[in-house]
Order: structure tokens, then C-alpha cells, then sequence
């Protein structure tokens, strides 16, 4: 049986959420005040429907409690963002996904019942700056305040010793998860796995533990 969701605002994020879980075979109502955007991907999601959110009325006519996990993408609207959230938290909608503006729209939906808060635009814009200082970071995922995953290039010091030598769990409190080779994927590598320059290692960690590692790493 097929999950169920529901996308509630089709901006960029929204949108782009719908079709990310349509590609993975899932079912998606997606809702919005505009009919020319709700237009654009009635025929791609499993149903479209203009209705506003902050309606609590129109919310239960379409059954929104039977959905397992509802996605609020609502724009620069604030205030319908935190009515919508504290209607389906009312109405017993069981995980709900919040996109919010700022720090201090964040404290509130948490408060409120959002079980999950993201920030696009803050989070492209940290992932971006770690790319451009660095040029061996692929990639960065902020785990929680305080620790993260990033996908990094093995540098020149790396290349020809095996992750016991490199010892990088003792030396800097981080781990090594995986190491993409090409198209192979070596999950949870064991000591002995020698390393290649342009190997991608997926590594978890403290920030601070990660800096340590890219500063002794990779700085030339």
C-alpha cells in the first residue's frame, strides 16, 4: 500500500517536495490558494485541490487526518504557517513538516506541534558556503547544531594509507561511514580499507571535530 501525503503551499520548496515523492512511487494531495499554481501539477500529483489552509473546515472536507504525514511549504505567510500547523496539530494529524522563515518562526511551530521544522534557503545557503571554502566538501548536511555529515574528496595526504593509519576516529573524533569509489560504495569500511586520492569519504562528526579534520586533512 502506498504512503500518503500531502503537500499544503506549491511554491518552489513545495513543489519541489511533490515531486520528489511522486518520483518515489508515493500518493500526494497537493494543496494551494492559487489556482494557476495548484494548475501546474494537477497532473502530476495523485490529486490537486485550491483550498486554504487555514481553514479548518476545508482541511477536514478533505480528510487531511488520514494522511500520514502532511508537508507545510507555505510561502512568506507566516501567520497562515503557524494557523495551518496548529489546525492539523488540533486535528491529529500524526507528523507534520514545517518550512520556516526564521529562528523565532521556528520556536513557535515547535511549540505548536510541528514534529519536524526545515529552513531551505538557510540550510542551500550553509551547504553552499562550505562548498566554496573548500574545494575538496561535496556536500554538507547539518545534522543538529552541533554535528553534521559531509562528503569530502581524499586529498593528497590521504591517498595510499588505510584508515587505521590515518586513525581519524582517535585523532579527531570522526567517523567514516562509507567511501564512494566510482560507482562502488564501501559502507562502514574496515581499518585495513586503503584509501585512493578522489575517493568521496561520507564522514559524521562535531562541527568542530570536522574542521579539525578538513584544517590537518586537507590544507596544503
Amino acid at each position: 500500500m502506498k504512503r500518503q501525503f500531502a503537500v499544503i503551499g506549491l511554491g518552489r520548496f513545495g513543489g519541489s517536495v511533490c515531486c520528489a515523492l511522486i518520483e518515489q512511487g508515493m500518493e500526494v494531495l497537493a494543496i494551494d490558494q492559487d489556482e494557476a499554481r495548484v494548475n501546474k501539477y494537477r497532473d502530476l500529483v495523485t490529486h490537486a485541490v485550491v483550498a486554504d489552509a487555514t481553514d479548518e473546515q476545508a482541511l477536514k472536507h478533505l480528510g487531511i487526518r488520514n494522511f500520514e504525514h502532511v508537508i507545510i511549504a507555505i510561502g512568506d505567510n507566516i501567520q497562515a504557517s503557524i494557523l495551518t500547523t496548529l489546525i492539523l496539530d488540533e486535528l491529529g494529524v500524526e507528523h507534520i513538516t514545517v518550512k520556516a522563515q526564521n529562528d523565532y518562526h521556528e520556536k513557535v511551530l515547535t511549540k505548536i506541534g510541528a514534529e519536524r521544522i526545515v529552513h531551505p534557503e538557510r540550510d542551500m545557503g550553509v551547504r553552499l558556503a562550505h562548498h566554496l571554502l573548500s574545494k575538496n566538501v561535496l556536500d554538507y548536511l547539518e545534522l543538529s547544531d552541533k554535528h553534521s555529515i559531509i562528503e569530502i574528496i581524499a586529498s593528497t595526504k590521504m591517498s595510499g594509507k588505510t584508515l587505521m593509519k590515518l586513525d581519524v576516529r582517535a585523532k579527531f573524533g570522526c567517523n567514516v561511514m562509507a567511501i564512494k569509489r566510482g560507482r562502488e560504495i564501501i559502507v562502514s569500511p574496515q581499518a585495513t580499507q586503503l584509501i585512493k586520492e578522489e575517493d568521496i569519504l561520507i564522514v559524521i562528526g562535531a562541527d568542530e571535530d570536522i574542521k579539525r579534520f578538513e584544517h590537518e586533512m586537507f590544507d596544503e
